[in-house]
């Protein structure tokens, strides 16, 4: 037998799926945050996958994998320019990233936490 109206559950569903696809509002750009990055000179003390001045972006992601308060604390950081330590022990104050909104910062620490 055929349904009237399709199940909660499947709309849900095909929403979720539909937000994930690339270039749909809602789902990270991986491009656009490497340009934000590049932008702002990130990979000056990052890379992805090796330690330089800062941590690697996969260090990153794993260092908050599973804990919910990682995306807004990383956009903290990357937004208010608190301490940042180096591996010689000093601290300087992280660089702020500029951005022409929020959701550019978002999607930059979703790319972050993807590594």
């Amino acid at each position: 037998m055929l349904h009237p109206r399709p199940r909660p559950y499947f709309a849900v569903a095909t929403m979720l799926a539909v937000l994930t696809l690339p270039g749909v509002s809602g789902a990270m750009d991986a491009d656009t945050a490497q340009a934000l990055a590049r932008q702002n000179n990130c990979f000056k003390c990052h890379s992805v996958d090796k330690k330089k001045d800062g941590p690697a972006y996969k260090e990153v992601a794993a260092k908050y994998k599973g804990k919910p308060e990682a995306p807004d604390r990383l956009v903290k950081h990357l937004t208010t320019g608190e301490k940042a330590k180096f591996p010689d022990g000093h601290e300087e104050e992280h660089k702020v990233i500029k951005a022409k909104d929020a959701a550019e910062v978002k999607n930059l620490v979703d790319w972050i936490l993807a590594q």
